[in-house]
């Protein structure tokens, strides 16, 4: 019997090293993956997301209640956000819902379509926080990742008979 997703990825644990931006980042991490709800993939991808800048950690409340489990869409129009903290906060939002949760009904189709264009791969991926983001849906994803190729990928090294090559 299949199993859905959800259950997938709770039970899926493969991951074994986990790279931060820096120490702040991961005790983050930590913590607040305590003060979920249930500490499964999506709950993981939540905090290690929320947590990679210092703005988002500061904000953490402003973007998630972890106490009904909801997100706060409307943080994204709060004057705190920069064009790094939005593409954070996107990515964070699309790994936790599996979708683009910050379009209006009420809004017209091209308002719309320029937010689901926010989520796009070219404009969340084109910032510095690329490397995170890489590992944010490795941990989403467990069961889809090799985490030896995803270190290779990170660290922007790779072994090519018994040597090694720099990216």
């Amino acid at each position: 019997m299949k199993q859905n997703t959800a259950l997938r990825a709770s039970n899926s644990k493969n991951h074994t090293h986990i790279i931060f931006k820096n120490q702040e980042h991961e005790e983050f991490y930590y913590s607040s993956l305590k003060n979920c709800r249930y500490q499964d993939s999506y709950h993981e991808a939540l905090c290690y997301c929320l947590g990679i800048s210092d703005d988002t950690r500061r904000n953490v409340n402003r973007i998630y209640d972890f106490t009904t489990g909801y997100i706060k869409t409307e943080c994204l129009h709060d004057g705190w956000q920069t064009s790094g903290s939005l593409k954070i906060v996107r990515l964070a939002f699309n790994l936790y819902t599996d979708g683009v949760p910050t379009v209006e009904e009420d809004d017209s189709h091209e308002e719309q379509l320029d937010e689901c264009r926010q989520y796009s791969v070219s404009d969340l991926f084109c910032c510095s926080y690329a490397k995170y983001f890489w590992q944010a849906i490795g941990l989403r994803y467990p069961e889809y990742v090799n985490y030896r190729s995803m270190e290779e990928i990170l660290y922007g090294q790779s072994e090519i008979a018994g040597n090694k090559t720099r990216y």
